[in-house]
């Protein structure tokens, strides 16, 4: 019988009821070769995408939080951050992007939200306004760190998770329950899960719909891309170190491709923005350097892909190994020797706003392809090598 045949499929640990009592997820259900469950949390999450959005409204969740963040653009100077670690840390960041789109195209005054590592926001807390925890489980240490000391610093605070009867959600003045909890601590649900939430928030603050459709059909393009993908990761998987690359909205993407890569596949992998890589980076690469370049962001995409010809042939000259994930109009634009080790290739989704298009629609291609590659390097990327003994402790130490 196929477990997820029936939505939401059981799940103990993290719950979306309040009520409900809290432990962390337990250390993932075994399995001995592909499919893993990471490979079963990313076909899932086309209805995983279109349940968030029906469930954010329903709730009023998403129209809660919209209002937070109505009220501190009401106060001129009033800061408002997004904050996560690990995972939910490129959540953050995309969320960020989302909802800064979304803010202007409100009209409303001053910068907008503001991404912040969660640490580093729990020891110099922001004065006043709103900060937007994101945690999967709702049991991290430092996001909970930050939200307490935005609380103390006179701050509302709200909570995106999965984990509504979580200690990060007792923090919280509001929380957006999301409807489901990765089985595979190779967390792919919980990358996707607040991206499409900050859709539906800036969807609320903005006074529009999201449809979802919409998503779900932009989530289920990626995975019609998993035969590209093992061929890009078969292409990719010799590599001593990879590097990945993008700009604007599309970096939430490549930090989290970097994380996935090597908890999944355990091949060093460095994120640099578009423009960094070139200066002084690469005379620490020659041909057994990888390098992913990102492009599906709309905004300003003219100016960021004629550098990226540049940079890719720059790469070129000291042969790397360069592949692409790319919208079609980006792809259209950049010749096919640029990415000789292939490409993944998105739909454009002009009907959505353009960061929601672009991390939605980047978010099952990037899985894909750290998937692909640790089934081509030999390591099971469900327990993020803890079921070595040295990686166990190692965590032990710092948790």
């Amino acid at each position: 019988m196929d477990p997820f045949a029936a939505w939401p499929p059981p799940l103990p640990g993290p719950s979306t009821d309040p009520n409900a009592p809290w432990e962390p997820m337990h250390r993932p259900a075994e399995r001995l070769g592909d499919p893993y469950l990471m490979l079963d949390m990313i076909r899932l999450q086309p209805a995983l995408a279109a349940a968030i959005v029906e469930s954010a409204g329903r709730d009023g969740s998403a129209v809660a939080v919209a209002r937070l963040l109505g009220d501190a653009a009401t106060r001129p100077g009033t800061p408002v951050a997004i904050t996560g670690c690990g995972t939910s840390e490129h959540g953050a960041m995309a969320a960020a992007a989302i909802l800064g789109e979304a803010w202007r195209r409100a009209g409303l005054p001053g910068v907008g939200p503001i991404p912040r590592q969660a640490f580093e926001a729990a020891l110099d807390p922001w004065p006043g306004g709103v900060v937007i925890g994101v945690s999967h489980e709702g049991g991290t240490w430092a996001t909970g760190e930050a939200m307490r000391a935005a609380r103390e610093a006179g701050a509302s605070v709200a909570l995106i998770t999965a984990g509504a009867n979580s200690p990060l959600a007792k923090l919280a003045d509001t929380v957006l329950a999301t409807p489901f909890i990765d089985r595979s601590w190779c967390h792919t649900v919980g990358y996707l899960s607040p991206v499409v939430a900050a859709a539906a928030i800036g969807a609320a603050l903005t006074g529009g719909t999201l449809d979802p459709a919409a998503l779900r059909d932009l989530v289920a393009a990626g995975l019609a891309l998993d035969a590209t993908a093992t061929v890009v990761a078969g292409e990719l998987s010799a590599v001593a170190r990879l590097l990945v690359t993008a700009g604007g909205s599309d970096r939430p993407a490549a930090h989290e491709l970097t994380l996935k890569i090597e908890e999944a596949a355990w091949l060093p992998t460095t994120t640099r923005d578009l423009e960094t890589l070139l200066h002084g980076h690469l005379p620490a690469t020659d041909d057994t350097t990888g390098l992913v370049f990102i492009a599906a962001d709309r905004h300003r995409r003219e100016p960021r892909l004629e550098r990226a010809r540049q940079m890719l042939r720059a790469a070129g000259v000291v042969e790397l190994r360069r592949a692409a994930i790319v919208s079609e109009a980006a792809s259209g634009a950049l010749p096919p020797e640029l990415t000789p080790a292939g490409r993944l290739v998105i739909p454009d989704a002009p009907a959505l706003p353009a960061p929601v298009a672009t991390l939605v629609g980047t978010a099952v291609p990037l899985q894909l392809l750290a998937y692909r590659l640790a089934l081509a390097r030999g390591t099971n990327p469900d327990p993020i090598r803890r079921d070595d003994q040295r990686y166990a402790a190692a965590a032990a130490v710092h948790e």
